[in-house]
């Protein structure tokens, strides 16, 4: 699977995020900090990763700074994105279940990488719930203006 992984600087897990993803079978997109030449603030190189997502170069995202909350922000103002800010696998897990979430956002300063492991099970174990409410939200969250 194609993931746009972005973060704001080259610290904590941010270089663990794209070793562990590569692990596991994935291609990771780089972003910001990650990648040559772009920029690496956390706003522009989180919605870049989503941008991504939502046009279609990669299925899901990872996006990552300092506390994962500027990332998961500028994420999801990006039409389409659904994005989740955890910090242990069974929030992970539930926000691809309940929330369809599309793009994982990470603290650099509290994600360690047993903690990242984790989380990145969690999140690959679970997939969009098929009930029917779960679904109607979801579905809700596109007509939210």
């Amino acid at each position: 699977m194609r993931i746009s992984v972005a973060a704001d600087e080259r610290t904590g897990v941010a270089d663990a995020v794209v070793e562990e993803l590569r692990r596991r079978g994935h291609e990771p997109v780089l972003h910001g900090a990650l990648a040559e030449g772009e920029r690496d603030d956390w706003a522009w190189a989180s919605e870049d990763a989503a941008r991504d997502v939502a046009e279609g170069r990669a299925e899901q995202a990872v996006v990552c700074c300092w506390t994962g909350t500027g990332a998961s922000i500028a994420a999801n103002k990006v039409a389409g994105i659904r994005a989740a800010l955890c910090a242990d696998a069974e929030t992970a897990r539930g926000a691809r279940r309940w929330n369809d979430a599309n793009v994982l956002a990470l603290s650099l300063r509290t994600t360690s990488a047993a903690v990242l492991e984790e989380i990145l099970d969690g999140w690959f174990e679970a997939g969009p719930s098929d009930e029917a409410d779960d679904r109607a939200n979801v579905q809700h969250l596109d007509e939210i203006r």
